[in-house]
């Protein structure tokens, strides 16, 4: 009898855990819902938004085309879907950290707490970077170099498709000083290890940057450079954040 009354509070403690992550996303889908419902009425006005970097820097005559029936009312659906998660993301996360954040100690949640707002604020920056300076130049440089005769005419749904892997990938990519300082806080690197390493993390930002962004130097070094700015800031940011912690575990 007395064995079995830790499992019954075992599995009691597991289904409130239970209970409260179906909670937690519940709300986070209906934020995701909300957000949804209101951007669907200018669906197409926010494509129109997102197309402007290709269509602006088009041939006379050009312009977009949707090579599928329903793609005029399905592609702007879901543009309107990627931009609702897009905005519903600081709520979305913060119901991922009240549900994980109880169990984590106070010194793993001074660490967390930082970085994970970092991350969300440095993928926003990457995504309104390749939308404002790296989509124009490359969108340049692919008109540029179409082939006399060829009329550059794209679908919209292999537009969006386009847009949206760039945006994913410059987004991660802007995501390097919280990589540093993860794989840092977990032991992998140190802080000599990262000094060291700069020459390396050059020549990986520019490999990663050749295969991300499209073929045109201008838009790859648009990356690249900011990748090795970023790993500056991270190492910088193990100073910031490691150090001092490493000072009060040791005392």
């Amino acid at each position: 009898m007395a064995a079995s009354e830790p499992e019954a509070e075992l599995e009691q403690g597991l289904f409130s855990h239970l209970l409260e992550l179906r909670t937690r996303l519940i709300k986070a889908i209906v934020a995701v819902v909300i957000v949804l419902a209101a951007l669907v009425p200018f669906a197409n006005r926010l494509y129109a938004l997102l197309a402007e970097p290709l269509v602006s820097r088009l041939p006379q005559g050009a312009h977009l085309i949707a090579t599928e029936v329903a793609s005029p009312f399905v592609t702007p659906l879901k543009l309107a879907a990627y931009t609702a998660l897009f905005i519903s993301m600081p709520v979305v996360l913060y119901q991922l950290w009240a549900f994980v954040s109880p169990g984590l100690y106070k010194h793993e949640k001074r660490l967390a707490r930082p970085l994970l707002i970092a991350a969300m604020v440095l993928f926003y920056i990457g995504c309104a970077f390749a939308y404002f300076l790296v989509l124009p130049a490359a969108f340049r440089f692919l008109t540029a170099v179409t082939p006399q005769g060829v009329e550059m005419m794209t679908d919209i749904t292999h537009y969006l498709d386009f847009v949206t892997l760039m945006f994913f990938a410059f987004g991660l990519c802007f995501e390097v000083p919280v990589a540093v300082v993860i794989l840092a806080a977990v032991g992998i690197v140190d802080l000599d290890k990262l000094r060291k390493g700069r020459r390396y993390a050059m020549v990986g930002a520019f490999a990663i940057a050749a295969v991300v962004t499209p073929p045109d130097i201008t838009s790859m070094i648009m990356l690249a450079i900011p990748m090795c700015l970023l790993y500056e800031l991270g190492v910088l940011a193990v100073r910031w954040l490691l150090k001092p912690a490493a000072a009060a575990t040791s005392a």
